[in-house]
């Protein structure tokens, strides 16, 4: 009796070891309860600063940017920067190489600060319209040179469109190069701008396109090259009496990004981005052009005479622009000139 007891214990010893080591049953989910919540997607900030203002036509095509990158990707945060907030043009592409900023978007002119090559684009009244302009840009030449800032830290993408630089000034109706004599027109710091206005007979001064309006208020200088929208949007009607259409210089924006974002960045990202540039590269062009077609009327009606070259007058401006293309086609530039020129001579 006493062994049978014994053994009946020890097997109730052993089933309740069992028992405690069987895993703990959750209590099974009601039936229609809410799903867990998915854990948020974490996105990369890409910060993209313009010197120009929300009205611009580049800025607006900033916007289709993001807007087309985030109907394609929802990892990528785009913030959008005016007015020079991050800097000039030559700081923002240094924080591209720095990694310290992802995006802008300059005109080629600092650009040949980085890459001799794009100077090509700085000869005054090398594209006749916007047209070949696009044909060069969006052909090998232009993606070769694209190409070439991802030695210098940056992925060129696609060029957007400035547009063609009228001249304005606050002292004289200028209808000939002589009338530009002793004028000091702020130009951007190229070397080639600056040949090409001491060959019309101006006096040109390097500036910082942030400081240009207050320069121009306090007649630090006496006027400046810009196409029509960047004279009307940012408002130098209000301190310049006068627009003359010398049509000197086609000048392209190029929409670049920090070459270490693109790396970091999936290849579904990389198409994206592409996708998006050239998207808002066609939407920006057409925006501005339909701009460049009313605005000067927008200025004759906020005080400024706009004045349109004689077709003697414009032979007078291309010959002395002309003058100075020995001395800066050399090298590399001369080759990517004469091939330009051949390109568009078809």
């Amino acid at each position: 009796m006493k062994r049978s007891l014994a053994i009946l214990l020890t097997l109730m010893l052993v089933v309740g070891l069992f028992a405690g080591c069987t895993p703990k049953q959750e209590p099974a989910a009601e039936t229609g309860s809410a799903p867990a919540e998915s854990k948020p997607v974490e996105k990369r900030v890409m910060r993209i600063g313009i010197g120009l203002n929300e009205d611009h036509p580049q800025f607006k095509g900033l916007e289709k940017f993001k807007e087309e990158l985030n109907s394609r990707v929802d990892t990528i945060d785009v913030q959008l920067f005016a007015n020079s907030a991050l800097g000039d043009d030559r700081a923002m592409m240094e924080g591209l190489q720095l990694g310290t900023q992802e995006g802008t978007c300059p005109s080629t002119a600092p650009i040949g600060n980085f890459v001799e090559e794009f100077k090509v684009f700085d000869f005054p009244y090398l594209f006749p319209n916007e047209a070949a302009a696009d044909k060069i840009l969006d052909g090998e030449i232009g993606q070769e040179l694209l190409d070439s800032l991802s030695a210098k830290g940056i992925k060129g993408l696609v060029y957007w469109e400035n547009g063609f630089r009228q001249l304005t000034n606050r002292q004289v109706e200028v209808k000939t190069p002589e009338d530009m004599k002793g004028l000091k027109v702020r130009t951007m710091e190229n070397p080639i701008h600056l040949a090409a206005f001491r060959a019309f007979g101006a006096n040109p001064t390097p500036m910082a396109f942030g400081e240009l309006f207050t320069a121009l208020q306090q007649k630090t200088v006496d006027g400046q090259e810009n196409p029509i929208a960047t004279i009307y949007y940012n408002k130098f009607y209000e301190v310049q009496g006068y627009t003359t259409l010398t049509n000197h210089l086609y000048s392209p924006f190029v929409f670049m990004i920090s070459q270490k974002f693109w790396d970091e960045s999936t290849p579904e990202e990389q198409e994206a981005i592409m996708e998006a540039a050239k998207i808002a590269r066609d939407h920006e062009r057409q925006l501005n052009r339909e701009a460049n077609e009313t605005l000067s009327k927008e200025l004759e009606a906020n005080g400024m005479k706009v004045v349109e070259l004689t077709p003697e007058a414009l032979q007078a401006f291309q010959t002395k622009a002309q003058a100075i293309y020995g001395e800066f086609a050399q090298g590399k530039i001369a080759e990517y000139l004469d091939r330009v020129q051949k390109e568009l001579a078809k």
